[in-house]
């Protein structure tokens, strides 16, 4: 089969179309035939050696897969080849072919878009957990959403809203890209590349600060990210896209009792019950139409460097898939 191989870290470049041998199921795999493939930060992290867990060499990225189930392993009861699934898996998915463990799939309704329901499982899970299982989202509470144009802020506007939010205020870079924000639900667009961003997100509190921020640029944008925390106010920090690491003294939280909070999506996978419920909760929502996809480009596996190069140049706006 045809996959994409890193061998060493680098740029986009480092990724090279090759021929992999197809793997086989055994015990409790599924071996999925990949029709979708979304790309993700994490990827470009996995590429660069940057990853918040190590990533070995030769290695196959892609962590987020929709396709059909063709073979399955001999202690599989639970799903037969021909079913149609989404799941996330710890690595292979940039290729024709993965396995996947039988317990980790949620099944497709019939004819659901293989694009779609490979823009919802990792960037969907990230949004929703992050407000409600680390972020303790309550209703009529602030968010503050970064990147809002992004595959997870386009979710995390929209799902910020399902689970009762107040007042969400969506940051990003340009006009089109508030604009969107604006389409997703936001109250609030405010661009973040325009000196004293973060005391526009402060008039729009009232001045009482935020209760829940998202928060994945670093540096100096999380700086300016606490101080627009409310009492009692959490941040949830899921990325680091600046590269850019802050200097923050925890004590500076003391006074208002607020919380700096990290999310890893990994941890959040060894909890089935958690998964299952909130993918659940979000294909609900997608077939009652009160959550919207924004799928920004289809690029063929062979274009999974220049997709990566998009990612990273930041002007592009909702999930980037990849098509074997």
């Amino acid at each position: 089969m045809k996959g994409v191989q890193l061998k060493e870290y680098g740029g986009p470049e480092v990724l090279q179309m090759v021929e992999l041998e197809r793997p086989v199921p055994k015990g409790k795999e599924v071996l999925i035939e990949i029709h979708a493939i979304g790309v993700n930060y994490a990827d470009t992290a996995r590429r660069e050696g940057q990853y918040v867990v190590k990533t070995p060499l030769p290695f196959v990225p892609g962590a987020e897969i929709a396709g059909v189930v063709v073979a399955v392993g001999d202690e599989v009861r639970t799903v037969k080849p021909g079913a149609r699934v989404v799941t996330l898996i710890e690595s292979g998915g940039y290729a024709e072919y993965a396995l996947a463990d039988s317990r980790g799939l949620i099944h497709l309704p019939d004819r659901f878009d293989f694009y779609q329901a490979a823009a919802l499982p990792l960037q969907g899970l990230s949004a929703y957990h992050i407000l409600k299982t680390m972020g303790r989202l309550e209703s009529g509470e602030s968010v503050l959403v970064h990147a809002a144009a992004g595959g997870v802020g386009t979710l995390a506007v929209q799902l910020a809203k399902l689970l009762g939010a107040g007042k969400v205020i969506a940051t990003a870079s340009s006009e089109d890209k508030l604009a969107l924000a604006r389409d997703m639900g936001a109250d609030v667009t405010v661009n973040y590349t325009e000196e004293g961003w973060e005391q526009k997100v402060l008039e729009a509190t009232e001045g009482k600060g935020v209760n829940v921020a998202l928060e994945m640029a670093g540096g100096d944008v999380f700086n300016k990210t606490v101080k627009c925390l409310s009492t009692f106010g959490r941040i949830v920090i899921y990325g680091v896209a600046s590269g850019e690491q802050s200097r923050f003294y925890p004590s500076s939280l003391m006074a208002r009792n607020q919380s700096v909070i990290g999310f890893f999506l990994p941890q959040i996978m060894r909890k089935p019950e958690l998964i299952q419920s909130s993918m659940h909760e979000m294909l609900t929502y997608l077939k009652e139409g009160k959550l919207k996809l924004t799928i920004g480009g289809v690029f063929p596996l062979e274009q999974a460097a220049e997709v990566h190069r998009l990612l990273q140049s930041r002007q592009t706006k909702g999930k980037l898939i990849l098509k074997p």
